[in-house]
C-alpha cells in the first residue's frame, strides 16, 4: 500500500489516485481500515526516525472528536483529506503540545484537527495555550465560532494576527508548530520559512512543525524545505507524502 521511506519520504502507493472532495470535506474516500493503515505506517516511520516515542493513540477517541466536528462545524472547503485529518490529530496527540500555535487557519478545521487532541470530545491530554492564527477577520470569526462549539473552555482559540508576529512574541516554548498560511506579495506559501524563522528560538527541544502542501507547493516551498532538511537546523524532517497535498514532518 505504501512506499517508503526513502531518503526522509513517506510515500503512499496511491497518493496520486487519493483524490479528496474539497468541498464535500466528510465523503468516505477509502475504507476506515485503510485509512488507519497507511496512518499507522506513516507513525512507524516516524518513530525508527526518533522523531515521535511511540506510535500509540486511542482512535476510539479520533472518532469522537471526528464526529463531533462532522456534526459542528461549517466547512466550506478544505484540501485536508481524512488521512491528514487522523495523522494530524495523532500527531498532538502522541507528542501532547501544552503550547501549540497553528498558522493559517481559514474556517478552523485543520486547527481543530490539531487541537482536538487537547479540547472537546477527542481529548487524551490538558493543553495550556493551543492557537489559531488567521490573518483574514472574516475567517478568524468563523474558525473561532466552529472551535467554540468543540472547546468551551477557551484552552483553544483563533486570532486575527499576523502569524510571523504571533510566533515571534508568543510567551512560552511553542511545542508543535502546524504551517498552512498563505503570504502577500506573490509569496503564497513560501511565508512559511518566514514564520519559522520568527518561530526558531522560540520552539522548544524536539518541538513538532508540520507544514502543509509540501507535494503541491513544493516549488513555493524550496526554501522552507531546504531550511528543515538541513540537520543543522531540525534534528530530521520526513516529507509525508498520503494525498496530492502533502505534509512535511520535521523535529526540532
Amino acid at each position: 500500500m505504501a512506499i517508503g521511506p526513502v531518503d526522509g519520504e513517506f510515500r503512499a502507493g496511491d497518493w496520486d489516485t487519493y483524490k479528496m472532495a474539497t468541498r464535500e470535506p466528510f465523503v468516505e474516500l477509502e475504507p476506515l481500515a485503510n485509512e488507519i493503515a497507511i496512518v499507522d505506517e506513516v507513525l512507524a516511520t516516524l518513530v525508527a526516525a526518533e522523531m515521535l516515542p511511540d506510535a500509540d493513540y486511542d482512535g476510539e477517541r479520533f472518532a469522537a472528536h471526528r464526529a463531533a466536528v462532522r456534526e459542528a462545524f461549517e466547512i466550506p472547503w478544505t484540501a485536508i483529506s481524512p488521512r491528514q485529518e487522523r495523522l494530524i490529530w495523532v500527531l498532538n496527540a502522541i507528542t501532547r503540545p501544552t503550547h501549540m500555535v497553528a498558522a493559517g487557519v481559514f474556517c478552523g478545521f485543520t486547527f481543530i484537527c490539531n487541537a482536538g487532541a487537547a479540547v472537546g470530545p477527542g481529548a487524551t491530554f490538558e493543553a495550556e495555550d493551543l492557537v489559531g492564527v488567521e490573518i483574514k477577520p472574516e475567517e478568524a470569526e468563523r474558525a473561532e465560532r466552529n472551535v467554540r462549539l468543540i472547546d468551551p473552555t477557551g484552552v483553544a482559540r483563533v486570532i486575527t494576527e499576523d502569524a510571523v508576529e504571533v510566533v515571534a512574541d508568543y510567551p512560552a516554548p511553542i511545542d508543535l508548530l502546524y504551517l498552512d498560511a498563505n503570504g502577500d506579495r506573490d509569496r503564497g506559501k513560501g511565508i512559511y520559512l518566514e514564520i519559522l524563522e520568527s518561530a526558531y528560538d522560540r520552539l522548544s527541544p524536539g518541538a513538532l512543525v508540520l507544514a502543509h502542501n509540501s507535494v503541491n507547493a513544493a516549488e513555493k516551498l524550496a526554501g522552507y524545505l531546504q531550511f528543515v532538511r538541513d540537520p543543522e537546523h531540525m534534528t530530521a524532517s520526513v516529507n509525508v507524502i498520503l494525498d496530492s497535498e502533502g505534509l512535511e514532518v520535521s523535529a526540532r
